[in-house]
């Protein structure tokens, strides 16, 4: 049955536990402030509606949701998709209203219906591959802010390919011929202000990482600009010369839900509503490592989709958990939805009160942040491991970016599931192939072929894997986690049986081996097949796990067993 984690972690809640939620949702309200007006702007819409949304969904995220430490509001990852609707002039903001309520349900009845770990089949490069190219798109989104570039309109309007835009177009590369034609307007203190803040946000996480840089550089900024436009005459885009911040939540307003509109929008709130539910996951995965606890997935999906209904009728945006957010409460002692509530009370405070001070934000340091973001999102090191893989992996990669960046995250999604099963199932075919024929795989490291009774050391589990492991069976990993105890010391994955590993099987390598580092458990591999092998020594996987740990067969693997437990 549906059971808010809420109502679980209220149970024996203390006043010194109150305290810490707090504190830790004190500093994550004031940390998220900058960025969901960062979100909003970038996305095509005005700053309160990122407020509006980190209000509303990161209070129902916090109060219905399936994790303990989920802190949710807009992200990233809607910004392309909202951006694209939001220019639509057949949608607009009405027609996003109406995707992100569909989304809502569409993600509610993928949690009531147990569907939360279908999100475990997408794979993982597709997953790095849409969010690359959300990030690149973000980016390219901010160099106009970042340079103090004219802006395109009535006025001053640009020619591309034969056809006059008069506001800037929302295609990745009619975007970069228009950046390109007006690039002789730069600003130079703009730019001086936006480099400066960049430079700070990437060399704070030195001094600290309790307090996010996008917060420190937003307030520096905006200080030191009031300064020298007081002092020296230096002029700057500020956010309230673009828009302006109300004093309060809007009434709540239904959206349109004729049969045209629904039509129109629902492949968008499908792609919303696979985003919400890949990214809240994904940062529920990382609270849990975070604080050893474990997240009712069905719940947290029923939690993002009540939030993603009420959203949109008082003015919001789609929200899903937000990592980068997740993790400053945790950092800062929060340990249940309280902070996660305190956060989104913190936000109505402060707009409350505070609201017309945040139109003196500069548009540069807003610029800054967003770069810094899309940075931090476009997984530098994942693309590098990937392309150090199987040309599959590389294909459904490149291909998921490329379209992601030219065309549609809808079609990026759709378009590298297709690829992905297409080389997933070429390989399974080819592989099963050679095992049935006269030759055999195992020409690397020897396989194990015994079928003699194991002599289990004090300490020790065996674990066996059967056929493949790649995205759609990276749960056993999970399993096999879950069932050791306080007393294992050491951890044996027999691949005798082991035929076929892609990058998602790296991935949760990766994951177990994490785990276990912080458990103190040692992971030996038996008897790896050759395809297996040469994947995990392309990607550093043997480095990192240790070659001593990756033994040809079962007896050696006990071997190894004994000596880094100290059993006889």
């Amino acid at each position: 049955m549906y059971k808010p984690e809420l109502l679980n972690t209220l149970k024996g809640y203390s006043g010194a536990a109150f305290a810490k939620d707090a504190i830790a949702g004190i500093i994550v309200g004031i940390v998220a402030l900058p960025l969901s007006i960062a979100f909003a702007i970038a996305s095509g819409c005005s700053p309160e509606t990122g407020l509006y949304t980190a209000i509303i969904a990161g209070f129902c995220i916090a109060a219905f949701g399936g994790t303990r430490c989920q802190i949710g509001g807009p992200t990233g990852a809607f910004t392309v998709i909202i951006y694209a609707i939001v220019n639509n002039p057949q949608l607009g903001v009405g027609g996003l209203a109406t995707a992100t309520v569909i989304a809502g349900i569409l993600l509610i009845l993928l949690g009531a219906f147990k569907m939360g770990g279908l999100v475990k089949f997408i794979p993982y490069t597709i997953v790095v591959g849409f969010t690359a190219g959300i990030a690149v798109t973000i980016a390219s989104g901010q160099i106009g802010d970042f340079f103090g570039l004219a802006p395109i309109t009535a006025s001053n309007p640009v020619m591309i390919l034969g056809e006059k835009f008069e506001k800037m177009p929302g295609e990745f590369h009619q975007k970069m011929i228009a950046y390109s034609q007006i690039f002789n307007t730069i600003d130079a203190y703009t730019t001086i202000m936006a480099v400066v803040s960049l430079a700070a946000l990437f060399m704070w996480p030195k001094v600290t990482k309790k307090i996010p840089g996008s917060l420190i550089v937003i307030i520096a900024a905006t200080v030191i600009h009031l300064i020298l436009s007081r002092t020296c005459g230096f002029e700057t885009t500020l956010i309230g010369d673009r828009y302006k911040i109300p004093s309060s939540l809007p009434s709540p307003k239904a959206p349109d839900f004729s049969f045209m509109t629904i039509k129109t929008v629902f492949p968008t709130a499908v792609s919303i509503a696979i985003l919400a539910a890949i990214e809240s996951l994904l940062s529920a995965v990382v609270a849990d490592g975070m604080i050893g606890a474990k997240h009712d997935s069905n719940n947290e999906l029923i939690g993002q989709g009540i939030a993603n209904i009420l959203s949109p009728l008082f003015g919001g945006l789609p929200a899903t958990g937000a990592i980068a957010r997740t993790a400053t409460n945790i950092n800062n002692g929060g340990r249940t939805p309280v902070a996660g509530i305190i956060h989104a009370i913190v936000l109505l405070l402060i707009m409350i009160f505070f609201g017309k001070y945040v139109e003196y934000i500069p548009m540069a340091a807003l610029a800054a942040v967003l770069i810094q973001v899309a940075w931090n999102m476009a997984g530098i090191p994942s693309i590098r491991k990937l392309l150090k893989g199987q040309k599959s992996d590389i294909t459904v990669l490149a291909a998921t970016f490329l379209i992601t960046v030219f065309v549609d995250l809808t079609y990026a999604i759709g378009v590298g599931l297709i690829i992905a099963a297409f080389f997933f199932i070429k390989k399974i075919i080819d592989l099963s192939e050679v095992e049935t024929g006269n030759s055999t795989i195992v020409t690397g490291i020897k396989g194990d072929g015994s079928t003699e009774t194991i002599d289990l050391p004090k300490g020790v589990m065996v674990y066996e894997i059967e056929g493949s492991l790649f995205f759609g069976t990276v749960r056993k990993f999970e399993y096999a986690l879950e069932r050791a105890g306080s007393d294992c010391k050491a951890i044996i994955f027999r691949m005798r049986n082991l035929i076929y590993l892609d990058a998602g099987g790296i991935q949760a390598l990766e994951q177990a081996k994490a785990a276990c580092d912080r458990k103190g458990i040692t992971i030996i591999l038996s008897g790896i097949h050759t395809q297996p092998f040469l994947l995990c020594e392309k990607t550093g996987m043997t480095e990192k796990l240790g070659k001593e740990n990756i033994c040809a067969n079962i007896n050696a693997a006990l071997e190894r067993a004994k000596a880094v437990t100290g059993a006889n």
